[in-house]
């Protein structure tokens, strides 16, 4: 019997996500069984699951590749019309928005890497830089974070007066700079390195320190302050 013949009634457990999900929870189903639910459906020869999982496959079970993978990409998978492709590219997006919301309890800043933690969902996969500030309290945990500007491929423009509002506005005493870097690349430019000058002294006149300057990619990071530039 083919599978587009047989009852959903008698497909296993494992070809039935949501039954799945409601018995046991979301965190029992793989990322293949996650997939088939947004999905829906499969194709004529392969069931939602068995779809799922050959998409995975083709971003080497990487659900991180997978976000990156385009609509008109996942489209020419067999089953895959523009609504499901839609649908897998805007859950991808929650989940990268959802990584790089706020946290109840605020997070606390005490090294380089605590600070790369909270950088790397905003600014680790992005095509283009952009530049973004932590703000601080006077126990290092970080009150905000917000976007200061966004530009091309090779660089973005930092007004000194909107980094310096923001931190009033914020009541903060300290702040983390950072802007990535989409070629990969971690050395610092010369003009990475004059811009957290500039903003370093015009913190100074508010009394406010700048404790670090990150430059993020995908997997790394380059600290201004544990190389002694800062």
């Amino acid at each position: 019997m083919s599978i587009t013949n047989l009852s959903i009634k008698n497909w296993s457990l494992n070809d039935r996500p949501r039954e799945k999900l409601l018995a046991q929870g979301s965190t029992s189903l793989s990322d293949a069984e996650l997939i088939a639910i947004l999905i829906g459906s499969g194709s004529r020869s392969v069931s939602a699951v068995e779809l799922s999982r050959l998409i995975l496959n083709e971003s080497d079970n990487s659900l991180d590749k997978l976000g990156k993978v385009s609509i008109k990409n996942l489209m020419k998978f067999n089953g895959i019309g523009e609504a499901k492709a839609i649908t897998i590219a805007a859950a991808m997006e929650l989940g990268r928005r959802r990584a790089t919301e706020m946290p109840l309890e605020l997070p606390k800043i005490t090294t380089s890497n605590d600070a790369f933690k909270v950088l790397q969902p905003i600014l680790g996969e992005l095509p283009h830089e952009e530049f973004w500030i932590l703000y601080l309290n006077n126990s290092n945990k970080v009150v905000a974070k917000h976007q200061i500007s966004k530009g091309g491929f090779t660089g973005t423009y930092v007004d000194t007066r909107i980094v310096c509002k923001k931190a009033l506005e914020e009541n903060a005493v300290a702040m983390i700079l950072a802007h990535n870097h989409p070629s990969g690349k971690l050395q610092p430019s010369q003009p990475d390195k004059q811009l957290t000058q500039k903003l370093k002294t015009a913190a100074q006149t508010l009394d406010i320190q700048i404790l670090d300057h990150l430059i993020v990619t995908q997997q790394s990071f380059y600290s201004f302050a544990d190389n002694g530039i800062l």
